[in-house]
Formats: C-alpha cells, sequence, structure tokens
C-alpha cells in the first residue's frame, strides 16, 4: 500500500500557494508577444544544505545570469519533498515559478498518496547525473561495502535516509534485493540531517551524494566504502573508492538533477526557460556545478527530458513501487 502524504497540511499549503498565485498565473506578455518573467522563485523541496539545495541555488544563480530576472530560492522541506512538490502543483499556469527536480518527482508518486506526477508539470532540463557513495564515521569498524552486508546479515545495520523515497532509499532497496539482507532505517528529512546523524553516532551507515559529504570525507570525520555508481569516479578526490560492483554487489543507480516549471503555461514561457537552460549549460557556470558537485554531465531539455522521465519512472517503479 503506498502511505498516506496528502494530509490537510499539505492541502492547506496547496490551497493557500493558489489563492496567491492566482494573478501572476494570467501574466501578460511582453511588447513583442512573447514571455518575460517577474519575481521568480526557485522551489527547493527539500532542507537547505543538501544536494537538493545545492542544485536549486546553482541553477537560480546561473538563470540570473542568463536572462537577468531576480529568482529567489524558497526551501519547502517535509514529507520527503511532497510539500514542496504540492505548493508546486498549486503554481499551476504561474511560469514565475521553477523547481529544482531530482528523483523524488518519480519516487513519491509510486509510493505515497500525492496528487501529482511528473506530467502534472513542465519538464525544462535535467542537469546530470548524482550517484551517492555509502559512508561511515571515521572510527566504524567498517572496511568495504561488503562488511557492511555481512553485518546486516548477522546482527543487523541502522541505515540512515534522507527521506522515505529518496535516492538513498532506492539504493539501500536495491542492496537489500541484491544480497538477500535487511537494513534498519532512520529516516532524515535531508542530507545535512543524515551527516548529523552519522556523526553524532545515530546511524552506522549512510548513502550520500559526493557534493553533500565531500567536505567531512576530506576532513576525515566520515569514510566512503563503495560507490554506487557503474564506474569508479574519475575525480581525483574519489578515484580510490570502489564500486559495489567491484565488491560484489552488483547495485548501480544515479538520481536526475534537473529544474521544472509548473503545468499549464504558455508555450511561449517553456521555450522562454529552455533556451535559458541551454545557455547555462554552455556557461563556465555548468561546468563548474558539474565538476564540484562530482556529478556526471548530461543535460537534456524538453521533450527529451519528458521522454528519459517516463523511462526512469518504469524503472524506478520495478523497485519502490507498491
Amino acid at each position: 500500500m503506498k502511505s498516506r502524504i496528502t494530509a490537510a497540511g499539505i492541502a492547506a499549503v496547496s490551497i493557500a500557494a493558489l489563492a496567491g498565485c492566482s494573478s501572476a498565473a494570467g501574466q501578460e506578455p511582453n511588447a513583442e508577444g512573447g514571455f518575460e518573467p517577474n519575481d521568480v522563485r526557485m522551489i527547493v523541496p527539500f532542507a537547505a544544505g543538501g544536494g537538493s539545495d545545492v542544485s536549486g541555488r546553482a541553477i537560480a544563480s546561473a538563470l540570473e545570469e542568463a536572462t537577468g530576472a531576480t529568482i529567489t530560492v524558497e526551501n519547502r522541506d517535509g514529507g520527503s519533498g511532497a510539500v514542496g512538490y504540492s505548493h508546486f502543483l498549486a503554481q499551476e499556469g504561474n511560469a514565475d515559478y521553477l523547481l529544482a527536480s531530482e528523483t523524488a518527482l518519480l519516487a513519491l508518486p509510486l509510493t505515497t498518496e500525492v496528487d501529482f506526477d511528473y506530467t502534472s508539470f513542465t519538464p525544462i532540463m535535467k542537469l546530470g547525473d548524482d550517484y551517492t557513495l555509502m559512508v561511515v564515521p571515521a572510527d566504524s569498524d567498517f572496511e568495504t561495502c561488503t562488511d557492511v552486508v555481512d553485518a546486516a546479515k548477522a546482527d543487523g545495520v541502522v541505515a540512515a535516509v534522507s527521506g522515505a523515497v529518496s535516492l538513498d532509499e532506492v539504493v539501500f532497496t536495491l542492496i537489500e534485493q541484491d544480497q538477500d539482507v535487511q537494513f534498519d532505517r532512520v529516516p532524515f528529512e535531508g542530507g545535512s540531517e543524515v551527516i548529523a546523524g552519522l556523526l553524532g553516532g545515530q546511524v552506522e551507515v549512510g548513502s550520500l551524494n559526493p557534493s553533500e559529504v565531500l567536505g567531512q570525507l576530506e576532513s576525515g570525520d566520515l569514510r566512503a566504502l563503495c560507490a554506487l555508481s557503474e564506474e569508479r569516479y574519475e575525480y581525483e578526490e574519489l578515484a580510490d573508492v570502489p564500486t559495489a560492483i567491484e565488491q560484489g554487489i552488483d547495485v548501480s543507480f544515479a538520481q536526475f538533477r534537473g529544474f521544472i516549471a509548473p503545468g499549464g503555461i504558455s508555450d511561449e514561457a517553456r521555450e522562454y526557460w529552455i533556451d535559458a537552460a541551454k545557455q547555462f549549460a554552455e556557461s563556465e557556470a555548468y561546468t563548474a556545478y558539474i565538476e564540484e558537485n562530482l556529478m556526471q554531465a548530461n543535460a537534456i531539455y524538453g521533450d527529451e527530458f519528458v521522454d528519459y522521465l517516463e523511462q526512469n519512472s518504469a524503472d524506478l517503479e520495478a523497485v519502490v513501487g507498491k
């Protein structure tokens, strides 16, 4: 059964947001008949400090540079992303809203009772792919991901997950299916909270994007046991981290990073944001974002992004669908 996240609190957020956006949804075109943004909001559906927050702020800054518009980032976390996406759903037709999107866009509708799926929105750009690392505190007895699996089979392992439908939840589920084990989970609202849980001894292992945890790896507070990717990272900082596949765990899964607009926007507005996204992809800011966050570059736009979401949703349903 799907869990219930469309509670009264989220419904109230959506109703209030609808009331607030009614005038903006009827935006006037500019003198040439095209779309011009005004007081743009970039919604991040997770807490500040995690990979989604980093992504949203990088995209907002780059789009400001490309368009000259002012873009304000708003963190609306809760319900493993459901609060932010539900707020965004209420902005139907308002092209002055954007959302920093990731795999929760596909996982939430498969596992929870929310009022949206990816077809409810207007996909603009997929920036690239973001794998995770399995990490442990520096003083952990675990040396490899195989050690973690063996411990889970014997005595159990407490794993942190940043939401019930997050990338790390998917990764741990895939490991369970591949290795016939079960992890004990402690849910958090974002990557920064997972790190705090690891450092505070609340959990034994976590699965985090490199951008979220690189500082703790470099400081020696945390250690990476393996990368949940198809091949080793080429980045110097992670080149020595073996893949889970090398350790006998046949699991790799990437989270996409990108951004979407509300459903029901005009064709002119859609093309405006796609053109701005393409300018972003050709900029030094895009290269810096990909490299600083240790991601795999793979920019696609519009209809091609829609096709990707359709296929990725089908793949994800085979893992987490109920």
